[in-house]
Parts: C-alpha cells; sequence; structure tokens
C-alpha cells in the first residue's frame, strides 16, 4: 500500500464521521446506542469538526513532496489513532456504547496499524 492510499482511507473516514457528528450528533450518538445531553451534542460536534480538520490535513498531505512534511503528518496521525485504540477500547470493555462500537476499536486499530507502519518501516 502506498501511503497516498492510506491518507484517502483516512480522508474518507474521516469526512464522513466529521460531516456526521457536526451535522446530526444525535444520529451518530444513537447509532452506538448512548443518548447525548445538550452538552454531550456539542462535544460531538466538537469531535466532528476536528475529524474533519483531519480530512482535510490528508486530503492536503496527498500533494506534499517534502519527506519530513510528510511524516511530521504520519507521526501525528499514528499518535492520535494510537490513543484512539486505548480509549476506545477501555470504553468498549466498559459497556460505554452497543456492539457498533467494536467497528470503532477496529477503524482506530487499521489506522494506527498504517499510519506506524509508514512511520516506522517503511519511510517514504
Amino acid at each position: 500500500m502506498k501511503l497516498n492510499t492510506l491518507f484517502m482511507i483516512n480522508f474518507i473516514l474521516a469526512i464522513l464521521f466529521g460531516l456526521g457528528f457536526t451535522l446530526m450528533p444525535a444520529t451518530m450518538s444513537d447509532f452506538y446506542g448512548t443518548a447525548l445531553t445538550p452538552a454531550g451534542l456539542y462535544v460531538g460536534q466538537l469531535f466532528g469538526l476536528s475529524l474533519i480538520g483531519f480530512a482535510v490535513l490528508t486530503w492536503l498531505g496527498r500533494g506534499l513532496t517534502d519527506p519530513a512534511s510528510r511524516q511530521a503528518i504520519v507521526t501525528a496521525l499514528f499518535v492520535s489513532n494510537s490513543i484512539g485504540v486505548v480509549v476506545s477500547i477501555v470504553n468498549q470493555l466498559a459497556g460505554v456504547v452497543n456492539a457498533l462500537g467494536w467497528s470503532t476499536v477496529a477503524i482506530y486499530v487499521l489506522l494506527a496499524l498504517g499510519f506506524g507502519y509508514f512511520r516506522f518501516v517503511k519511510t517514504e
């Protein structure tokens, strides 16, 4: 796999979930079997906005030619997704969300592995 392919996968996931949580946080929360307070809806929207930022970053990162810039993006996304693995597993095991939460664990694991590969194994 090429790094640009991983950037595109990240872009698609981030833009879909980002728009979902920004525009309809209650619906997205319902998918996971949780009900959000008004404050939770606000935090969900902020989460969505952050995902949109990641989407823009990976979309623009595809066109970069400077290896140091690309590695900076890869490192940031590796760290973010690795922490996402831990947080999502802890909350899944605690029963915070329904079985759909395992898909979140899987997404974070796959992205962390992908960005870890490009960070530590195959540098461009």
